[in-house]
């Protein structure tokens, strides 16, 4: 079986899209993590995922109240996407956030986007749960997304494109 320092590898080699998963904790106070394992479920109804360490200090809160966003990092929010990916205690002191659905922070300065969600359903899959959200609101941002890889941050592109490949 692969241990979990060579998974992180393997999936470390590809260019992923990065998301601060904020919540409300039990005490009311703002509560987040950074995340690249989320994804979308369903159009209709508008669905999406996102996979949550059972260790997270979100995760009581956002279970307990049912409501959470997903803001996608821009590349001008990649400091903000570094300081939720630690475990400072006061992180929403650092960055400007306003609430959104139930009262959940969103980070309009740091994010090209953002998902307002319900929690639909979670589901225990090994050290995390799968934690699946009905969109209910949105908001779109005019900036680039950030990549990030390998521990690096990166831009993509809008429109650009993959060289030809050899057959």
């Amino acid at each position: 079986m692969l241990d979990a320092d060579t998974f992180r590898k393997l999936f470390g080699t590809l260019p992923t899209p990065v998301a601060i998963v904020t919540a409300l904790g039990e005490d009311g106070g703002p509560r987040g993590f950074t995340c690249n394992a989320f994804s979308a479920v369903s159009a209709e109804p508008p669905q999406l995922l996102v996979c949550v360490d059972k260790r997270s200090r979100t995760l009581p809160g956002l279970l307990a109240s049912g409501v959470f966003a997903l803001n996608f990092v821009a590349h001008e929010g990649r400091e903000a996407a570094r300081l939720f990916a630690g475990k400072a205690a006061r992180k929403f002191d650092e960055v400007v956030w306003r609430g959104g659905l139930g009262g959940v922070p969103v980070l309009p300065d740091a994010a090209v986007a953002y998902a307002g969600c319900r929690l639909v359903r979670s589901v225990d899959m090994g050290d995390h749960l799968l934690v699946i959200g009905r969109v209910e609101e949105s908001e779109l941002f005019p900036r680039t997304a950030a990549l990030y890889q390998r521990g690096v941050f990166g831009v993509w592109e809008p429109g650009s494109r993959l060289a030809a490949q050899p057959r």
